[in-house]
């Protein structure tokens, strides 16, 4: 059957605040202190995710809610821009739009959220209907999308039921519990896309290897996200590892491991090899890891176009 929509994800709604200097602790006891630079972008992981992938070419359909402010229009206007459908992003007069502080010095930040509109969304809001126009579905910011949380196992069991593959990338937990379900959760789990850290907290395992050997039995495809060190893949029995250049100086790398899940996707909902797939991702994230936010370095079909082949009319997987 014909659907409308390659990839459906649901939109943790929220703007980001980066604030960089080579010192931004800040100090308390009403001492002001001055930054360099600051800027004001388009959040939110499965934001950042929604616009690398239309960009890519894949038809993709965000729901969510932003709130009735300046914020909000941002968010609705850097999306539709993108190329992403907002035909089911409502607005609504009585929330405010989430906000994420980023305090970045170096090579690292610190992250300060009000989560705001990115929890508004429940189960309720997610009709079967709107499901199945869908092929697959992505799924992350899982911790921070508190309103579908405890839900969260029986949408991507509907998602798989009405015949959708589903792709996860739970994010970090802000409360540091990793407290869910996650054996009974990946039987439902086509695509499991966390970074190296992630990967451990989430099975209690000392070391990637013991995360990757629990893990890629859990799930038919197991993407270990690993920054400067690339990726690595298993599938089958087999590991695929991808490797990445150094991204240019002065990025912030907010969002980058959301661009590379949108770039493994495009690779692999068009029934491309790991390698390739991996070989997108790779370029896709250190692509956003050098600029500054999580769009603006986003790559389209034109920048890959000497490393893969992009079909036009994503359908071989299906």
């Amino acid at each position: 059957m014909t659907k409308t929509y390659d990839i459906i994800a649901f939109a943790d709604t929220c703007v980001d605040l980066i604030l960089r200097d080579d010192d931004v602790a800040p100090r308390f006891g009403q001492v002001e202190k001055t930054v360099a630079e600051y800027d004001l972008v388009m959040g939110g992981s499965c934001c950042i995710f929604a616009t690398q992938a239309a960009k890519l070419g894949l038809k993709v359909v965000l729901l969510g809610t932003v709130g009735d402010d300046a914020f909000g229009e941002l968010i609705l206007d850097t999306l539709s821009s993108a190329g992403v459908d907002t035909r089911y992003m409502q607005v609504d007069k009585d929330l405010r739009t989430g906000l994420t502080v980023h305090l970045t010095q170096g090579d690292d930040r610190a992250m300060l959220t009000y989560p705001g509109s990115s929890k508004a969304l429940t189960a309720a809001d997610i009709p079967d209907d709107m499901l199945s126009q869908s092929r697959h579905l992505h799924y992350g910011s899982l911790f921070l999308q508190t309103g579908l949380l405890p839900d969260w196992i029986k949408i991507v069991r509907r998602a798989k039921g009405l015949g959708l593959t589903v792709s996860l990338d739970t994010n970090w937990d802000p409360a540091e519990a990793w407290d869910i379900d996650l054996e009974e959760a990946l039987t439902s789990v086509d695509v499991l896309l966390p970074n190296e850290q992630e990967a451990k907290q989430l099975c209690g395992a000392a070391s990637l290897a013991e995360a990757a050997q629990y893990l890629r039995q859990a799930v038919p495809i197991l993407v270990v996200k690993r920054g400067v060190e690339g990726a690595s893949a298993w599938t089958k029995g087999i590991e695929t590892v991808g490797t990445v250049a150094e991204a240019d100086a002065g990025g912030d790398g907010i969002g980058a491991g959301d661009s590379f899940d949108a770039g493994f996707l495009s690779g692999w909902l068009n029934g491309l090899a790991m390698p390739d797939c991996l070989s997108i991702a790779c370029r896709c994230g250190r692509a956003v890891a050098g600029q500054v936010g999580g769009v603006k370095g986003q790559p389209r079909p034109s920048d890959l176009r000497e490393l893969l082949m992009l079909k036009s009319d994503p359908g071989k997987r299906q």
